[in-house]
């Protein structure tokens, strides 16, 4: 099922499920339920899966919108428009992280922006190569035990996500943007602490390579940016293999074209079930009513082959098998006020 929120104009948000060329507005039959979160909570009450409260939702009086507008659709203009399809009430509860070096192209572009050696050497130069090797050695054990640890980050939390057609900024602080195409997984945490993966959307995983370049220590604050994710929600989709592909278009004209990126356990030094171990063994990533989006890494990055830095007005395009819309956002300037020293007052 691909799942996707979005907001109709003096009526407010909405959820709902694509069907055919169309999505069937549930919101218009019934009004409780106008979020995934809301359909996650209907779930617990109930005890019925998240689906089937979907479609039982369902009913001849059921409202129906054209996708392809809602996906052409402006966000905050005047007709119904897409926002990020997963998401929750309270911002501040939304968890964003990621696991990184988990596919082979992943550790050649890391290890070339740590080393300035486009040339790989047998033995692992850098801690990121070595971090891919540990993986390509013990990060799919067997059903039921526990690999070894991928690497992993924070990224923010639910302030910093983005839908389609939203900006993804250029801090004033920040020396360039870059794209990371890949999957996010999308999570709730139930009453009893159990994580429920809703689905996968595609994502980009906006990202500051100039800076962690300097040193594999910025990597943290390299992260520190806004991401995207959407435009819809796949419920049932396999996390075997996929292909994605990226594109940047500046002016009118395409600059960059990825070709294939290749992603899934097939092309991963790490199982998706080791993955997710290793993010929620922390019980502090258990907390009931909590949400997460988790992004599983990408194969290839534009910045180790590209001669040019974003700027506000590119355009970033994510499409993927599996996924019938792609995702799509404009770069945008930061506020100029980060650029400057913050000032600390006494409490």
């Amino acid at each position: 099922m691909r799942v996707v929120q979005f907001v109709i104009p003096g009526a407010g948000r909405r959820v709902g499920f694509v069907e055919d060329d169309d999505v069937v507005d549930v919101t218009s039959s019934n009004g409780s339920l106008r979020s995934v979160f809301d359909v996650f909570e209907a779930s617990q009450v109930s005890g019925i899966s998240f689906e089937k409260i979907l479609v039982d939702a369902v009913t001849s009086d059921s409202s129906r919108l054209d996708y392809a507008e809602l996906l052409a659709a402006t966000v905050d203009g005047d007709s119904a428009y897409l926002i990020v399809p997963f998401d929750h009430p309270d911002k501040h509860r939304l968890l964003v992280s990621g696991t990184g070096l988990t596919h082979t192209g992943s550790m050649k572009s890391r290890n070339q922006m740590h080393s300035g050696d486009e040339t790989p050497t047998e033995e692992p130069a850098t801690d990121s190569a070595k971090m891919f090797q540990m993986g390509i050695e013990g990060g799919k054990p067997k059903p039921g035990e526990r690999g070894v640890s991928p690497e992993w980050f924070y990224k923010g939390n639910g302030t910093i996500v983005r839908g389609p057609g939203e900006g993804l900024e250029i801090p004033a602080f920040a020396l360039d943007g870059g794209e990371e195409p890949e999957l996010g997984g999308c999570y709730f945490i139930d009453k009893s602490g159990v994580p429920n993966r809703v689905g996968f959307a595609l994502g980009n995983e906006w990202a500051d390579h100039e800076t962690e370049r300097i040193n594999y220590l910025y990597l943290a604050p390299s992260k520190l940016r806004s991401c995207a994710l959407g435009p819809e929600l796949v419920t049932d989709f396999t996390f075997d293999e996929l292909t994605l592909e990226c594109t940047v278009v500046r002016d009118g004209k395409k600059i960059y074209e990825s070709g294939p990126l290749y992603s899934g356990e097939e092309y991963m030094s790490h199982t998706l079930a080791n993955c997710e171990d290793h993010h929620f063994k922390y019980p502090l990533h258990r907390l009931p009513g909590d949400a997460h989006i988790h992004f599983f890494g990408t194969s290839q990055l534009s910045y180790s082959t590209r001669d040019w830095k974003f700027k506000p007005g590119d355009v970033i395009t994510i499409s993927a098998e599996g996924f019938s819309a792609p995702l799509s956002n404009p770069v945008i300037g930061g506020d100029p006020v980060e650029g400057r020293a913050i000032r600390i007052v006494k409490a």
